[in-house]
C-alpha cells in the first residue's frame, strides 16, 4: 500500500511538471512567432523652445522615451542656431533618449541649420538630405531619409522624415509631388514617411499622395501630421495614440504601432 501512495505522488509530481513545462514552452513558441511590431513617432518640436519659452531637452526626451518609440521623424530641429544657444539638437536627444540620430539641413538659420532629424533605436545607413521644391520668400523644406535595418526580424526598410511649407498651398502640392517620385508607392524596400505635411487630410498636396496608394495610418484623426505606409508593404495598424501635450511644443506627438505581416 505504501509504495502504491508513492507511487502515485510521483506520477502526480510528474504530470505537474509536464503541464509547467508545455505551459512555458507554449508562450514562448508563442512569442516567437508572433509578429514583430514598430513603434513610429512624429513630432514636431518647435525648434526645441516649449510653450513656457524653456529650451529643457530633458522634459523634451522624457515625452519622447515615454512612449517607447523605435523609430522617431523630429520636426523643427535646429543645430547651432543663436536661437538654441547653439545645441546640436539631434545630437543631444539622440544622447538623452539613448537613441542613434541623423540630421537633414532644410535651410541655413542664425548661424546654424533647422531641419529633420531621425531618432532610431536601430542602426541606419544611407542617410540623405532631398530638397524640396519652393519659391522666392518662402522658407526652404527638405525630406531625410534613412534606411533602418533593425536585424530582430522586422525588414530593413527606408524611413522617411519632412516637414512642408506652411505658407502656400501650391508649393506644398508641389512639394508632395516631389516626394512621390523620390519615394515611389511600390516596389524596392518597403518605405514609411511621418512628418508635418502642414496640409488636411482632404487638401490637394495629400490627394496626390493618396492618389499613389499611400496610406494614411493616424484616420480619421489626422489634422497636418501623419505617419504613412505604401499599400503593398504588408504592415498592419495595431494602435495610434496622440499623446494631449500642450506645454513642451505647439504639436501634439503621435505614435503608430505597426505589425509586420510579411516574410
Amino acid at each position: 500500500m505504501k509504495s502504491r501512495k508513492i507511487f502515485r505522488i510521483v506520477i502526480r509530481n510528474v504530470v505537474l511538471i509536464c503541464i509547467v513545462l508545455f505551459a512555458g514552452c507554449n508562450r514562448s513558441i508563442q512569442s516567437i512567432a508572433e509578429p514583430p511590431q514598430l513603434r513610429v513617432l512624429t513630432y514636431n518640436i518647435h525648434h526645441g523652445e516649449a510653450m513656457d519659452g524653456q529650451f529643457d531637452y530633458t522634459r523634451l526626451a522624457k515625452v519622447i522615451t515615454d512612449l517607447h518609440p523605435d523609430i522617431v521623424a523630429l520636426q523643427e530641429v535646429d543645430n547651432a542656431t543663436q536661437r538654441a544657444g547653439g545645441v546640436d539638437q539631434a545630437r543631444r536627444l539622440g544622447k538623452v533618449c539613448k537613441m542613434n540620430y541623423a540630421f537633414g539641413q532644410a535651410m541655413p538659420y542664425q548661424g546654424g541649420q533647422y531641419g529633420e532629424a531621425i531618432l532610431s533605436r536601430f542602426a541606419m545607413d544611407n542617410v540623405t538630405v532631398h530638397p524640396l521644391p519652393y519659391h522666392p520668400g518662402q522658407e526652404p523644406r527638405a525630406a531625410l531619409a534613412a534606411a533602418i535595418r533593425p536585424g530582430n526580424g522586422l525588414p530593413d526598410f527606408v524611413f522617411v522624415g519632412t516637414h512642408l511649407c506652411h505658407q502656400n498651398n501650391d508649393t506644398r502640392t508641389e512639394q508632395t509631388t516631389r516626394l512621390s517620385q523620390l519615394f515611389p508607392a511600390s516596389g524596392g524596400m518597403p518605405i514609411l514617411m511621418a512628418g508635418d505635411f502642414n496640409a488636411r487630410p482632404d487638401s490637394d498636396p495629400m490627394k496626390v499622395l493618396f492618389d499613389k496608394g499611400w496610406i494614411d495610418t493616424v484616420a480619421p484623426r489626422s489634422k497636418i501630421d501623419y505617419v504613412l505606409l505604401r499599400p503593398d508593404d504588408p504592415w498592419k495598424v495595431i494602435e495610434v495614440t496622440i499623446v494631449d501635450e500642450p506645454v513642451v511644443s505647439d504639436h501634439d506627438p503621435i505614435l503608430v504601432i505597426l505589425q509586420w505581416q510579411g516574410k
